[in-house]
């Protein structure tokens, strides 16, 4: 199995930029089509974007397209979510999520997920 570790979370103003790190265990990396997910507090987990295993194809949810950006970087075991122009909206425990198969919006199809990391943005 692999881990997932989240990190680059924290407190920034409405318009300010952010960029969230996954690292994963393990020489597979690149077997794996990588995704962002978000919880708000009393709301359900919702589908931020994934990207494919070799990283050439991405999708995003309608509500951060042309703000967030999902790239990865294998040799590094690495995935990262560059988000900017941040809305008090984004705010929320942000996860990241590895499947070896091709990928889904549903959170319950993917099989490994990190501890999340808490992105605040204040007004």
């Amino acid at each position: 199995q692999v881990q997932l570790v989240e990190s680059g979370g924290g407190l920034v103003q409405a318009g300010g930029s952010l960029r969230l790190s996954c690292v994963a265990s393990g020489r597979a990396f690149s077997r794996y089509a990588m995704a962002w997910f978000r919880q708000a507090p009393g709301k359900e987990r919702e589908f931020v974007g994934l990207i494919s295993k070799s990283g050439g194809s991405t999708y995003y949810t309608d509500s951060v397209k042309g703000r967030f950006t999902i790239s990865r970087d294998n040799a590094k075991n690495t995935v990262y979510l560059q988000m900017n122009s941040l809305k008090p909206e984004d705010t929320a425990v942000y996860y990241c999520a590895a499947d070896t198969a091709a990928g889904s919006v549903v959170a319950a199809q993917w099989d490994y997920w990190g501890q999340g990391t808490q992105v605040t943005v204040s007004s």
